[in-house]
């Protein structure tokens, strides 16, 4: 029998001895352990660790940051469109063959992850469900780009609690336990609020760096984000392109109904890695409705009524509405 690295039972031995160090919940559907402020799952721990000591950011590095089920598909698929418009036209483009998140990779998902990040060509465009403190010092004073989209947290939990059924089949929690705990702040990465107040901040202090989207703001005026998200990284589009109706090209392209009608999104059923494990994952849970307000055809007015205040209370004087 081949004996593993020392180095790896070492790392192994130091994050299992601090998980048993760590406050623990039970989450929807797997434990969470609490570490730096954030709800983690106890399996990605190690990797969630690995962050900031083994990510090389490099000046040029463009990280998307969203709170689960809060639009990250889209936002990927949108800002990969972006900067490689000149590469690709819409009839060939990977978008119509490739989901989203192969394009975009994931920092520290899943195991292996930073060795992907390693071996991209510059600028890399990476995406994080990550807290902003949790990833390495240097994405503050390097000058990569994130953008952060955020969305009313009704929604958002929402479309999480149909998203982890959907994974997960035979949660026994209710709607109500699950609303209670997401109201307490334990959620995979939650906090909610910490992680949004995180973002917010930091693109008030450094607006050239960071920028913050709501994704009501996606839905109600794609165009005009598309082309937000274009000055920001540096690519606005020309006159020609806007003559040319480029920008509507981009919002057809990544809407809704494109991509949740694209092959590689409706698979039943795909493998992918996690927790050291083969789970099998339907893509084409990523696409539910994505509608604004659907919170009101399933949440009872108490529920709403107890997150609005819950919201009110933790983001007063921030200047961060819904």
């Amino acid at each position: 029998m081949e004996s593993r690295p020392r180095e790896a039972v070492s790392s192994k031995t130091h994050t299992e001895s601090l998980i048993a160090t760590l406050p623990t919940k039970e989450g929807w559907s797997t434990p969470l352990v609490f570490y730096n402020n954030c709800w983690i799952r106890p399996h990605s721990l190690k990797d969630v660790m690995a962050v900031q000591d083994m990510l090389k950011l490099r000046p040029d590095d463009i990280i998307l940051a969203a709170h689960p089920k809060c639009g990250t598909t889209w936002l990927k698929a949108l800002v990969f469109t972006i900067l490689n418009r000149s590469r690709y036209t819409f009839t060939d483009h990977p978008l119509l063959t490739v989901r989203p998140h192969q394009l975009v990779p994931f920092i520290a998902l899943r195991p292996g992850d930073l060795d992907r990040a390693e071996t991209l060509p510059s600028p890399r465009l990476l995406s994080t469900h990550l807290p902003l403190p949790l990833l390495p010092p240097a994405v503050s004073t390097l000058g990569c780009r994130i953008v952060c989209v955020c969305r009313e947290p009704k929604d958002a939990f929402l479309s999480r609690w149909h998203f982890e059924k959907k994974l997960h089949q035979g949660i026994s929690l209710g709607t109500d336990e699950a609303f209670a705990m997401f109201s307490e702040g334990c959620s995979p990465y939650g906090p909610f609020w910490d992680r949004y107040l995180e973002y917010w901040k930091e693109s008030l202090a450094r607006p050239r760096e960071v920028m913050f989207l709501r994704y009501e703001e996606m839905v109600s005026d794609t165009p005009n984000v598309i082309r937000k998200l274009a000055s920001f990284l540096g690519v606005p589009f020309t006159r020609e392109e806007e003559s040319g109706g480029v920008v509507d090209q981009v919002a057809d392209l990544c809407g809704f109904t494109s991509l949740s009608n694209v092959d590689a999104n409706r698979a039943d059923r795909v493998e992918v890695e996690h927790a050291g494990a083969k789970l099998v994952f339907n893509p084409s849970s990523l696409f539910r409705k994505g509608e604004v307000g659907d919170w009101v055809n399933h949440m009872s007015k108490d529920m709403a009524a107890r997150m609005d205040q819950l919201v009110a209370e933790k983001f007063k004087g921030s200047g961060l509405t819904f």
